[in-house]
């Protein structure tokens, strides 16, 4: 099956990438973060998903269009929602251009990370595919998170320590006690 990767950085697309070439699936990625702040974080990832796919001899499709005042206005009034409009926004995308492109499902490095909201990852990819009238190719990744943190130190992949977005970078960054 031919199947559009949407890739939240390089390191966490790694062990997708191995499991469905394993299963005999022509792979493209799909870079499109419109959440990554700052501006300079979404340059080193998008470096980061460009060395992977090269050396991984992956095709991949860049969406570059940073739209980080959309995605703030968007999340802003509710920021403990702000997951779920992330996942459903890029997902949504993903699958329009899956479908525009002729692939026959898409996915998500999403599915890979133990820090996210797996079950909303699932339910936005499914949602966006009915939109889009195109598969989502649900895999939980996770039980792959060691070995695609090993390949990626390999590889000399930069390796981010929040999840993307403002909120996240705080979260990681200020002391607990401070975030009250």
């Amino acid at each position: 099956m031919n199947v559009l990767l949407h890739l939240c950085c390089g390191p966490c697309a790694l062990y997708p990438l191995r499991v469905l070439r394993e299963a005999g699936h022509q792979v493209t990625g799909f870079f499109y973060n419109h959440n990554i702040h700052p501006f300079q974080e979404y340059e080193r990832r998008l470096g980061a998903a460009r060395l992977m796919a090269e050396q991984m001899r992956m095709p991949l499709l860049v969406r570059e269009d940073y739209d980080l005042e959309g995605f703030l206005a968007n999340v802003a009034s509710a920021p403990a929602e702000r997951c779920g409009y992330c996942y459903g926004s890029r997902l949504r995308i993903s699958a329009q251009v899956a479908a525009e492109h002729g692939f026959q499902a898409f996915t998500s490095s999403l599915l890979y990370s133990r820090y996210q909201k797996h079950d909303d990852i699932r339910t936005a990819g499914e949602q966006a595919g009915l939109e889009h009238g195109i598969a989502f190719l649900y895999q939980d990744f996770r039980p792959g998170w060691q070995e695609g943190i090993r390949i990626s130190k390999e590889l000399g992949l930069y390796r981010q320590q929040y999840c993307g977005c403002v909120y996240s970078e705080k979260e990681r960054y200020l002391p607990r006690e401070k975030q009250k």
